[in-house]
């Protein structure tokens, strides 16, 4: 009975919040003269905040049109603007501004979506060393973080030097697909002299099985231990999930102007991994054992960061760095 009533109560509770903020919205339009669209665009700068507001607006809107803008087709986008400055009776020419911005705004929202089918289709993509492209990325890589070493054989136990777990990499994609391969390969690329010194920190011994002087001598703070692309390919599947989960929408939303796209998502691969590093030292842990602890601590302080609607991760990345117009 007790539950009974709980539930009923929440639900009138529900429905008076409702109720309130539907008046709350009516009597905001009276007053200002303005549609809860155009107060979220006026009153918010372009990125995150509006975006995540406009969102919310279209999403939790009673009208068909308005909800079905949310995925509509990135060709279509103006279009549907178009509709609904009709449908909120907007004068587009006395209010230029705003259609610009719905238009960017809502190509941020489609686009994100258009991307996270990108990514999945990519982790869905099983390696297939019959299939040349895959096979010519590999070699990339391997091309990449071993410049001075040539590759022996196909199979062969060199490919633990860079942090497979044994002699054939195909099976160690399993979990990611294709998704990890592309992010290894474009970190190795595109941030190569990081991707080498984190190759290489990787590879030193933790500093408590090497003799005090010798440590000392050679000059390291802290020792790594962990396996490069192994962890490479955790991270994929760490930066997958936020993308998912819709928590890389704050990011990606400030950092895109307009649609972001897998550039952007792979150079937040590319911090993702650098900030793992340098976490994974502060950490210290004795082995690689604790690598699933460290992981999990990383991800909840990534998550945190997130729900600040005015964070970007990684600014000062070249896909990121596009110039952002007041709109």
């Amino acid at each position: 009975m007790k539950h009974f009533l709980r539930v009923v109560t929440q639900f009138f509770v529900f429905l008076y919040c409702k109720c309130l903020w539907r008046g709350l919205k009516f009597v905001a339009r009276k007053f200002t003269g303005r549609c809860e669209l155009q107060r979220i665009c006026y009153n918010n700068k372009h990125g995150a905040r509006r975006t995540l507001k406009i969102e919310s607006s279209l999403r939790y809107s009673k009208n068909e049109l308005l909800q079905s803008a949310l995925s509509v087709h990135p060709d279509k986008v103006e279009k549907t603007i178009d509709d609904i400055m009709a449908l909120k009776k907007i004068n587009p020419d006395t209010n230029p501004q705003l259609g610009i911005s719905l238009q960017a705004t809502l190509l941020q929202i489609v686009g994100y979506r258009s991307l996270v089918a990108e990514v999945e289709k990519l982790r869905r993509e099983p390696y297939d060393c019959e299939n040349p492209e895959h096979e010519d990325m590999l070699m990339k890589l391997w091309k990449e973080l071993r410049p001075d070493a040539p590759l022996t054989a196909r199979i062969s136990k060199q490919w633990c030097e860079i942090g497979f777990q044994g002699s054939d990499p195909k099976t160690d994609f399993r979990g990611m697909g294709l998704l990890g391969l592309q992010n290894l390969l474009y970190f190795a690329e595109h941030d190569k002299t990081t991707a080498l010194q984190m190759l290489h920190d990787s590879l030193q011994p933790k500093h408590n099985e090497i003799d005090k002087p010798e440590w000392e001598q050679k000059n390291i703070d802290k020792a790594i231990g962990y396996s490069f692309a192994i962890v490479g390919i955790n991270i994929t599947d760490l930066a997958y999930s936020l993308m998912v989960s819709g928590a890389l929408k704050t990011h990606l939303y400030n950092v895109a102007p307009e649609m972001p796209s897998l550039q952007h998502f792979q150079q937040t691969f590319c911090y993702l991994m650098q900030e793992f590093h340098r976490f994974w030292i502060e950490e210290d842990p004795s082995d690689i054992m604790e690598f699933n602890r460290v992981r999990s601590k990383f991800h909840r302080r990534i998550l945190r960061q997130l729900k600040n609607p005015d964070m970007a991760l990684c600014p000062h990345f070249s896909a990121s760095n596009l110039h952002l117009v007041d709109l």
